[in-house]
């Protein structure tokens, strides 16, 4: 029996690759007031404190960190927005 975890679909892609800290996670923040209860963003981001301060905000702002991944060139934090 082979278990498959199923990736969310998200529903909105920030490209923030070139944008210098805060610039990607004031986009996220933009885009998760924006969007509505469920919502799952993702944030390509070239800036390496992103990977830092994004997961930060998102467990204190109360959403949900589904992953952050390393890209080519880049990293993609992947986020589920619960209020």
């Amino acid at each position: 029996m082979t278990e498959t975890t199923t990736e969310p679909t998200i529903t909105r892609t920030i490209d923030a690759r070139g944008s210098f800290c805060p610039g990607p996670l004031m986009e996220l923040i933009r885009a998760i007031r924006e969007g509505q209860v469920g919502d799952v963003i993702a944030v390509r981001s070239s800036d390496r404190g992103s990977k830092v301060d994004i997961p930060k905000w998102v467990e204190k702002a109360g959403h949900r960190l589904i992953g952050a991944f390393e890209r080519e060139g880049y990293d993609e934090l992947v986020v589920e927005k619960r209020r």
